[in-house]
Parts: structure tokens; C-alpha cells; sequence
């Protein structure tokens, strides 16, 4: 690979001739290959693997399997998401306390497509704390949602809008992360196109983007809440320059938050700009892609915010008492739960959640929330694929039919299995115990009811 000659310069520049030396060598290799474990759904990897060092269910893998050939992977059991990109959920837990104390936190990913971060954070937070992950990007925003529908917590809330928006809701979340849309410097080794669209006018159009929402990620944060800004890319630009504008701005807004604790051996090259700790992730360093993070705290006397804005639609409609006792058979906790309609699809959520959707729902374009549940015809539910893959699923409510990888995979395809294998009816399958969705068996005819957009096409 030809690495464009002003970044080479730049980087020379920035971090010295022999640091650049060793950066763009490292960039000639072969991209690491990095997993999060589900931990509601998987406790440890199927492969030979090595923990990353600071993350919970983060392994690095010897080598690459095909995970679009893997029926785990399509049953949001684990994410592929690089070992530098899990730091940023070491980063909140560390800053919040603990995992325990990340329970039930309310955090905002304002740039979450493909949905790595905001995975991680929905573990982070537990089921009873609510991500919402937005992608201003709609073509995006719809890869984001299948990987929430996989990841099956049902904590997440995608929206589809500008950071402005956001902006809306000031001073109501716990935590706001902003990994800024970059110049993408820290995937030049897995993207060719990355490394040539490259340009020092990108990397100053994409500072000032990262800005501008950089300051509506701010006025959506509550007082005493934790700032994460992060990138994948290695210039100034658009890490260390825009924290430092982020200081001059916001002034006595800003503090530092509490000290993260790193090892020497993690090769994470750790720094200080203004009152915001940065951690720089190089590929010669460690074994991982590059990246750029930055913590801060909004100062507790900043202005508080902090109420839900009044919805200006009424986008969401609690079901009636019949409906919601058909859907309560088909979930775990159903006395903690809360069903609605949104367009013509019932969905789940924590009753806890309810109010925080229906103002989302009623001022953004949410594509995707809580759980969705399907339809309901001749009063019997016609399970959503996404139930399938809920952790609140109610097994005892359909048949369960465990199946073969071979028949898991020509499910995955939408191609035709046997009928001999499932019950008369609705059934879900099951393939090593991780359930991926429904077929329905009439006679000696089977329907495959997985969507059509997430088939397997190899």
C-alpha cells in the first residue's frame, strides 16, 4: 500500500521521523482481528484467543475467521470491534466508578453507525440503563438498528438526525460520546479507500464538522456528566486541536474527570490537553488499529437542564389491555414491561424507558427502539425477527427447534429446510443454543421468516 506523501510529511512532522517510521511500516501489515463477547448470550470464544487487556469480553483472535459463516455472529452473541475501539467503555467505567455504577446510565453515541461503541455501552449500562445511538446517515442508521435488534438488550434507541437536534435534549444524559466522522488515518491498513480519499483539505473539512458537533454533543450533557471524544484517525487537527478549542470554548464548564489507570505494558500512549485526558492507540504500539480518545467532565455548575423537552407528535401509542396480554406471554419480566405501536409494529420496553422513547419518538426520527415484537392478527402475535433475538424472550412461548450450523446456515440464507425438523406452527430456531428466528411450519411446508435484508448471500 502507498501511503499518500503529505500524510507521510505530516506525520513526520507530528510525531517525529523515526515515530513516523515506525507508524507507516505498521500500516503496511495485516489489520489485527478483535471480538466483544454479547456477555447476555456468550460467556467465552469459540476460537484460540487472547483478552484485550482492557476490556471485560474484549479477545483478540489468532486469525480471522469468516464470521458471516458463523451462526453466533448472526445471533448477536459477539460483536467484531477493534481492540482499540473498546477502550472507550474502559474509559466510561473507569470514570463512572465501576461497572456497577455504569448501571442504568442514560448515554447519548452521537455518531454510533455501525454500532460497535454503542453495543458496548448498552452492555455497559445494563438493561435497565438506555443508549441512544444516532447516525445522521439513514443508509447507515439502518446497519445500526440491525446490530441493535442483534445485540437484543433492548436498551437502544436509534435516531437518524442532525446533532442539532440532539441538542434539544439539554442537560439529560449521563454520558455523551462523539466519535467524530474523521479522515479515517487509523484504517488506512484496512481500507484502501480510506487511504485514497486521503487529503489535507478532508482533514480540515472534517475538523470543522467534528466541531460543530462536538458543541451540540456538549449542550446535551448534564452537569457533572463525562465527555468522550474520540476518532480514528492520528493528526492533530482533528484530536488534540479540537479538545483544545473544546477548553478555550467551554472554559470553566470543563473539568478533568477522576484519573484513568493504564498499564505501561498496553502500549497506550497517554497525554494532557487541557483539562481533558487523551489516550493515543498506534499500530506499532499496540496490537490494534489507530485511534484518538479524549475524557472530560462537564463542571457540576454548569447550566443543569436535564427535563425531557415536550414531544411535539404523538409518535407512539401504548396497546390495548388485550394486546399487551398477548405480548406479555411471549417475554421474561412481563410485569416490568410496557408495549407500544409505532407505524404497524408492536414493540417492548422497560416501563422504566417508556417516557424517554415517547419524548425521542415525538421530536427525532427514531427508526428503532426498545424491542420489536410484530404484529398481532386474529388476537396471536406473528413474532418480528427481533424477537428472536431479545434476551427478554420467553422460550416457553413458542416451540424451540435446536438445528444443525448446516441448517442454521441455509436458514441464514433464506434457503428451504426440512419440515420434518420443527413442530406444527410457529418455531424458533436454535443452533448452539443461540436462538436466530422463526420459521412456521404448515403441513409439509416451511416459511422461513427471516428478513430478506439480512440473509446470507455468499
Amino acid at each position: 500500500m502507498q501511503l499518500p506523501e503529505k500524510f507521510v510529511a505530516r506525520m513526520e512532522r507530528e510525531l517525529g521521523a523515526e515515530e513516523a517510521k515506525a507508524l507507516c511500516a505498521a500500516l503496511g501489515e495485516d489489520p489485527s482481528t478483535a471480538i466483544r463477547l454479547n456477555s447476555y448470550k456468550m460467556s467465552s470464544p469459540r476460537w484460540t484467543a487472547r483478552r484485550v487487556e482492557w476490556s471485560e469480553n474484549g479477545y483478540l483472535l489468532d486469525e480471522r475467521p469468516s464470521f458471516t459463516l458463523d451462526s453466533d455472529f448472526h445471533a448477536g452473541a459477539y460483536y467484531v470491534q477493534e481492540a482499540s475501539s473498546q477502550f472507550a467503555g474502559y474509559i466510561i467505567s473507569e470514570v463512572m466508578g465501576g461497572s456497577e455504577a455504569c448501571r442504568g446510565l442514560r448515554v447519548l453515541d452521537m455518531c454510533a453507525a455501525p454500532g460497535g461503541k454503542s453495543t458496548h455501552y448498552a452492555t455497559l449500562v445494563g438493561k435497565e440503563g438506555l443508549v441512544v445511538a444516532n447516525e445522521i446517515n439513514r443508509s447507515r442508521a439502518a446497519v445500526l438498528a440491525d446490530n441493535a435488534r442483534k445485540w437484543g438488550l433492548g436498551n437502544m434507541v436509534v435516531t437518524c438526525n442532525d446533532s442539532a437536534r440532539l441538542a434539544e435534549f439539554e442537560g439529560v444524559f449521563d454520558v455523551v460520546a462523539v466519535d467524530a466522522p474523521c479522515s479515517g488515518e487509523g484504517m488506512f491498513r484496512k481500507s484502501a479507500d480510506a487511504c485514497e480519499q486521503w487529503s489535507e483539505a478532508n482533514v480540515a473539512m472534517c475538523a470543522e464538522r467534528q466541531w460543530e458537533i462536538l458543541q451540540n454533543a456538549f449542550k446535551a450533557l448534564r452537569a457533572g456528566g463525562v465527555l468522550l471524544y474520540s476518532t480514528c484517525t492520528f493528526n492533530r487537527s482533528e484530536d488534540e486541536d479540537i479538545v483544545r478549542r473544546a477548553c478555550e470554548e467551554f472554559g470553566e464548564e470543563l473539568e478533568r474527570a477522576d484519573d484513568i489507570a493504564i498499564s505501561a505494558d498496553w502500549g497506550v500512549v497517554a497525554g494532557q490537553e487541557g483539562v481533558f485526558q487523551t489516550f493515543r492507540f498506534f499500530p506499532h504500539r499496540i496490537t490494534g488499529e489507530g485511534m484518538f480518545m479524549a475524557v472530560a467532565r462537564k463542571s457540576a455548575g454548569a447550566n443543569a437542564g436535564g427535563r425531557l423537552p415536550k414531544a411535539r407528535r404523538k409518535a407512539i401509542n401504548m396497546v390495548d389491555k388485550r394486546s399487551a396480554e398477548e405480548l406479555k406471554r411471549w417475554v421474561v419480566e412481563a410485569d416490568k414491561m410496557s408495549f407500544f405501536e409505532a407505524g404497524d409494529t408492536l414493540y417492548g420496553c422497560l416501563t422504566s424507558h417508556y417516557a424517554e422513547i415517547e419524548a425521542l419518538s415525538g421530536r427525532l426520527s427514531v427508526i428503532y427502539s426498545g424491542v420489536a415484537m410484530g404484529q398481532i392478527f386474529k388476537g396471536r402475535l406473528k413474532p418480528d425477527a427481533a424477537l428472536a433475538l431479545s434476551v427478554y424472550l420467553c422460550r416457553d412461548a413458542v416451540a424451540c427447534s435446536e438445528v444443525s450450523e448446516e441448517v442454521a446456515l441455509c436458514f441464514l440464507r433464506k434457503q428451504d429446510v426440512a419440515a420434518e425438523l420443527f413442530e406444527e406452527g410457529i418455531n424458533l430456531v436454535v443452533c448452539r443454543g443461540q436462538a436466530l428466528g422463526f420459521v412456521k411450519r404448515i403441513g409439509g411446508r416451511v416459511n422461513n421468516l427471516y428478513p430478506n435484508s439480512l440473509r446470507i448471500l455468499k
